[in-house]
């Protein structure tokens, strides 16, 4: 398992980047590596984000490091996993769970073993994965894509018409402060999160998917009178600090797992930019 190190960014920082710099520092490129757990370590609020792809080699087992700091993995940390790609499980401390694409699973602080699977390794799962320190053991709970509480976004005027998903949410399943849910872009639509919003008190996570292989999202981020942008292509993440707007459009159909970690869960705890103080 590898897990390269993300340090934390200041807006004074980000202003002096250039494209390269901007991408090693808030993009991750490599998330699905077949017969790998592949993780990266944020310093925005601790944050690990990664996949894993059991594929030829059989299942992967996931594994403590030094850059976390504690055996076993999940020991002080919760966990988010979505997959996005074939049927398979996830055991947790023996107990088998089946996963199909866009079922969503919580595992909590105090987890001892974890097991990732792919039903057919020729058409692996991905099991995209999200943690976020913990205080507080919660029960263990599956959300598939209808259990998930529905929002209907957007207008087809302004191009944003979408369908959020809430799966990891106070009102969905218990968590200490991780908060995960997928957006949909419906036909027609290119821009996601317009009006654009920052939230301080928690970073956040895109990862989007679905995408075809020439398709790009441009992503929108910096601060709301210094934007930069980052392109990216399928199954690829950013990192959100909480001083960056976080939003983007596609040249094609994507979707995207949106996952924060933070003082709070409240969803709606965003401070909207207008339009006209963008820069």
């Amino acid at each position: 398992m590898t897990m390269p190190i993300r340090q934390a960014i200041s807006p004074a920082e980000a202003r002096k980047m250039d494209t390269t710099e901007l991408r090693a520092n808030f993009l991750i490129e490599e998330l699905f590596v077949p017969g790998e757990i592949a993780l990266t370590y944020s310093h925005l609020d601790r944050t690990i984000v990664g996949g894993a792809t059991p594929a030829g080699s059989g299942p992967l087992t996931l594994k403590t490091s030094k850059e976390v700091g504690s055996d076993p993995f999940l020991k002080r940390r919760e966990m988010g996993v979505v997959n996005i790609a074939g049927a398979g499980s996830i055991t947790v401390d023996g107990e088998k769970i089946a996963m199909s694409a866009l079922d969503c699973l919580y595992i909590p602080a105090g987890t001892k073993d974890v097991v990732f699977a792919s039903d057919n390794p020729a058409e692996p799962a991905k099991f995209y994965i999200v943690s976020t320190p913990a205080h507080q053991t919660y029960p263990l709970k599956l959300i598939r894509e209808s259990d998930a509480n529905k929002l209907d976004l957007g207008s087809s005027e302004e191009c944003n018409k979408r369908i959020l998903r809430q799966y990891i949410h106070p009102d969905i399943c218990q968590s200490c402060q991780l908060v995960m849910g997928i957006t949909a872009l419906q036909t027609g639509s290119i821009w996601n999160t317009m009006p654009a919003h920052v939230h301080d008190r928690r970073s956040e996570v895109y990862m989007y998917f679905n995408m075809a292989e020439a398709t790009r999202v441009f992503h929108m981020m910096g601060e709301p009178d210094e934007t930069r942008h980052l392109v990216v292509k399928n199954e690829q993440a950013i990192l959100s600090p909480g001083w960056s707007i976080h939003s983007g459009a596609g040249t094609g159909a994507y979707t995207f797992i949106w996952s924060m970690g933070g003082d709070n869960q409240d969803f709606t705890d965003m401070d909207f930019i207008k339009m006209e103080d963008l820069r």
